[in-house]
């Protein structure tokens, strides 16, 4: 490979800006995990179908602050809690992996489909979504309950009264402490 010149050592130091037409936030290039929250009705999608499937893409996200997550923070790499939301008993039932980064999500095109969106355009997508696959399934699911009356998990965007955001960030702390109550190991 040539060596780079000054100034493309430069341009790959500086953080890139979001394109045209989108919010302006400065993007870094180098970048560790990060660490998501995404929450999924089980009677529409539960983590026993992702175990089935393996992996999936995760569509009809319907939500801006969600779509602007979706398309601009979650990459491939990435791990993500599975939250199923709906039921008697909402809980954290496992992890899954990104595996493809923020695409259109083309089900915003498809009329007669449940996530089809008359204003959306596909030459300027509103909606994205990402892929994801399994890693683990919780032995038990850690309930609203036990998560809310462990200490070290406050502040954690989930547990926030009035939190409803179906995709949302979780700090590196709080991820490993709900690995640790589900008793996994990554």
């Amino acid at each position: 490979m040539p060596a780079r010149r000054p100034a493309q050592a430069e341009r790959a130091r500086r953080p890139r800006r979001a394109p045209r037409g989108r919010r302006a936030v400065l993007v870094p290039r180098a970048r560790g995990v990060r660490h998501w929250l995404f929450k999924s009705d089980p009677e529409s999608y539960s983590i026993q179908d992702l175990a089935r499937e393996r992996r999936t893409c995760w569509d009809g996200v319907r939500n801006y602050q969600a779509r602007n997550f979706l398309r601009d923070e979650c990459h491939a790499g990435d791990l993500v809690l599975l939250h199923h939301s709906g039921g008697p008993d909402p809980a954290v039932v496992g992890v899954a992996r990104v595996v493809r980064a923020g695409y259109p999500d083309p089900t915003a095109w498809q009329r007669g489909h449940p996530h089809f969106d008359s204003g959306s355009d596909p030459a300027a997508p509103t909606w994205y979504m990402v892929d994801i696959e399994i890693v683990q399934a919780f032995p038990e699911p850690l309930t609203m309950a036990r998560l809310k009356g462990d200490a070290t998990l406050a502040g954690m965007e989930l547990l926030r009264r009035g939190s409803r955001l179906s995709v949302q960030p979780v700090g590196e702390a709080h991820f490993h402490r709900v690995l640790a109550l589900a008793g996994v190991r990554l």
